[in-house]
């Protein structure tokens, strides 16, 4: 029996559960009817021969079951990924635009309410969302990738690290797999944040991707478009590691001090209404962390044949790390909360629990390793 959990291992931490039994009810999460009340069938087994881990139905499907992470599981979490970022990236679009342009021309655009005044004038309504499509193709192949391979490191690195180990480090498991997700997730996004930052902060360089990804290519080669990538992982992989550990503490925090009952006899709604709460709370943090870098990121696609030590000369240490960051914290903070919100909302969608919880009771292994300590 040891065997067979230690090759299906779910780490105690990553989802809610109870260590004395065998079957896990998940009443709530994915209920057919409006209710909320739980169908027969609402549960997840442990140790079946026939299923080989743990298996979830689908709410859609009574007879159909997603078996925790299996190639349908890292399906699931991939769309859920890309409709999470690709959305929520392409709504605060205008934000996203000003907070840009303050970056790199902080003469003209003086603050947020000022620049939203230039570009209105400049451009008139339809110049708020220029850059969108960029936008919504690069975030949602970043968001594919986020998501997806964080759910993939987080169990690779529970089994290297074991049972016990995985409860006792959780959080380094956090760091590292969403570090080692975010590496590949840049990589995908790269070229379209070069053509994003150039069209929105150089009017008249092109309308939107089709024309500005030839140009860009053109005046930079295909590798210039790879020109932030450094820089981007510079912003990148700090936020997102403070998005995902700070995210999964705060919730289970949520559940442990806030809520005075166990997560999976909370209702959907609750539970999806604690994963925007976390998140806006872990953006906040994300955006102090990563804006230095997203300082760099503007000034070097911007500016051709820029490099770092210009960035810094220009805008000083102090403008490296306050230029346009009140903005950004209202947008990553709104953003993040809306991501893991959408997230959690299209796992709940299609069977599976929402991300994050309370630490359950100490688990057979962990104990059984305590007992031979004593």
């Amino acid at each position: 029996m040891d065997s067979l959990r230690q090759q299906s291992l779910i780490p105690s931490f990553l989802y809610s559960s109870s260590s004395s039994a065998k079957t896990f009810s998940l009443s709530n999460l994915h209920s057919e009817r409006p209710s909320l009340s739980p169908p027969p069938s609402s549960t997840v087994t442990m140790g079946s021969k026939s299923s080989g881990g743990f298996v979830i139905p689908a709410p859609s499907e009574s007879g159909k079951k997603i078996e925790m992470y299996s190639p349908a599981f890292y399906a699931a979490c991939t769309a859920g990924g890309i409709l999470s970022c690709g959305l929520t990236h392409m709504t605060v679009t205008p934000l996203d635009l000003v907070k840009c342009n303050m970056q790199i021309d902080p003469a003209k655009y003086k603050s947020t309410s000022s620049g939203f005044g230039v570009l209105l004038r400049e451009q008139g309504v339809r110049g708020f969302f220029r850059g969108w499509v960029p936008t919504l193709l690069g975030y949602s192949a970043q968001g594919a990738c986020k998501f997806g391979f964080y759910e993939f490191f987080k169990k690779y690195y529970s089994d290297l690290a074991g049972p016990e180990f995985a409860a006792k480090y959780k959080t380094l498991i956090y760091l590292a797999g969403s570090a080692s997700a975010e590496v590949i997730a840049d990589i995908a996004l790269c070229p379209f944040e070069a053509v994003k930052v150039r069209v929105q902060t150089q009017p008249g360089f092109a309308r939107g991707l089709s024309d500005g990804l030839p140009k860009f290519v053109k005046a930079e080669g295909a590798l210039g478009l790879y020109k932030g990538l450094v820089p981007l992982w510079g912003r990148q992989i700090p936020y997102t590691m403070m998005k995902f550990a700070s995210f999964e503490t705060i919730v289970e925090m949520i559940y442990k001090y806030s809520i005075p009952k166990p997560k999976d006899q909370c209702s959907k709604s609750l539970q999806l209404g604690v994963s925007f709460a976390g998140g806006y709370v872990a953006g906040v943090f994300c955006a102090i962390v990563s804006h230095p870098a997203d300082n760099l990121v503007s000034f070097l696609n911007n500016s051709k044949g820029a490099t770092v030590g210009d960035a810094v000369k220009k805008l000083g240490l102090w403008g490296l790390f306050t230029r346009g960051l009140p903005l950004r914290i209202v947008m990553i903070g709104t953003l993040t909360g809306a991501q893991w919100g959408l997230y959690d909302a299209f796992k709940v969608f299609v069977g599976l629990p929402t991300t994050g919880g309370p630490a359950p009771a100490t688990t057979p292994a962990v104990a059984a390793a305590e007992l031979t300590k004593v």
